[in-house]
């Protein structure tokens, strides 16, 4: 009877341990479907509060990267350049923000990051950014601009960038307008109110704003002239060697940069239209920029459906800040772009 006991005991723990082995090669499989669990990563995104980071609230807030199991952390800055400069230095592993002539000059003088994936651009048959002129000037198109003041935010943002690429289309140079840093976007729509510039570089939703308010009008919306990548998601080096991780992270990226687009962003017969999570999205980004929805509804940047970037024109803006003695000097942007793990990302994604 003992010996019985003692082998019926036997029994139970070989098919304890079995039962529990197959509990944890099944909790693999289920991690990532491959057998090989995903360990939990905390990711610090270094961010400003402005609308075209939605993919990133959308991601958050939908739990799209902890799907990746990926606990996603919005750190926030008040600034582009820190944004930058925290990524190089790996204080936050992922940064969102405008690509200037300052990240360009930081990379040439040797500090690391990577551009991985759009996180807005200037699109044909979309508004984000314009010029604008006052109400009752005479001014009517860019070629008018010739001998004018036109306020930027700062020397060698996307603002200087983007007059600078737009007058040549006219045959000008930043040699034939006054270019006036005016520090703020605020700055700028008083600027133009009060007429101490002749036009001024603004973007949505104050474009909308101002014409709204009547004393605006849009001289060229940058998106009919040019296309150009105007900020970007960037990768620390170190985040961007972890590929497991890197490619987890913009998997939920792209999944919400669809979301954002199919809500947003869907035309039919050439005019947007409110896709089925429209309100949501609003309420979204008015959550994270602490901005009411009605506003926000006013102008909503353009951005690749799948976060893909505009590669060619990297090496464009590099060409032209350098021409401009904006940069100290040209940089090779194979070093700073990588757009492999995207692509990684989209194939394991699927459409």
């Amino acid at each position: 009877m003992k010996k019985s006991f003692i082998l019926f005991c036997s029994i139970l723990v070989v098919l304890s341990f079995s039962l529990a082995a197959c509990g944890k090669q099944g909790a693999e499989e289920a991690g990532n479907g491959s057998g090989k669990e995903s360990k939990r990563e905390s990711i610090n995104i270094g961010m400003l509060k402005l609308t075209s980071s939605a993919p990133l609230f959308i991601g958050i807030e939908k739990g799209f990267f902890k799907e990746e199991n990926i606990d996603a952390k919005a750190q926030w800055f008040e600034a582009a350049q820190p944004i930058a400069v925290a990524t190089a230095g790996g204080s936050v592993e992922v940064g969102a923000t405008g690509i200037t002539a300052s990240l360009y000059n930081m990379v040439a003088g040797g500090q690391k990051l990577v551009i991985v994936a759009d996180k807005g651009r200037e699109q044909e048959g979309y508004s984000s950014s314009a010029i604008l002129a006052p109400s009752d000037s005479s001014i009517k198109s860019v070629k008018e601009l010739k001998g004018k003041k036109i306020g930027i935010t700062q020397t060698g943002s996307t603002y200087h960038y983007m007059v600078g690429r737009v007058i040549e289309n006219y045959g000008l140079g930043l040699d034939d307008i006054e270019v006036v840093p005016l520090n703020s976007i605020k700055g700028l729509m008083d600027s133009l109110k009060s007429k101490q510039v002749d036009a001024v570089l603004l973007n949505e939703p104050n474009i909308t704003t101002v014409v709204k308010e009547g004393y605006g009008k849009v001289i060229s919306q940058v998106g009919e002239e040019i296309e150009y990548q105007t900020s970007g998601v960037f990768f620390s080096p170190k985040f961007a060697d972890n590929k497991d991780v890197a490619v987890r992270f913009l998997k939920a990226y792209a999944k919400a940069a669809r979301y954002y687009y199919d809500a947003v962003l869907t035309k039919k017969d050439g005019k947007l239209i409110p896709g089925e999570n429209y309100d949501e999205v609003i309420n979204i980004i008015a959550k994270y920029t602490d901005q009411e929805p009605d506003v926000i509804k006013q102008g909503l940047p353009y951005m690749d459906r799948d976060g893909k970037l505009l590669e060619e024109n990297i090496k464009t803006q590099v060409d032209w800040y350098a021409k401009e003695k904006l940069i100290d000097k040209a940089i090779d942007t194979k070093e700073i772009v990588n757009t492999e793990l995207l692509e990684q990302a989209l194939k394991e994604l699927g459409k």
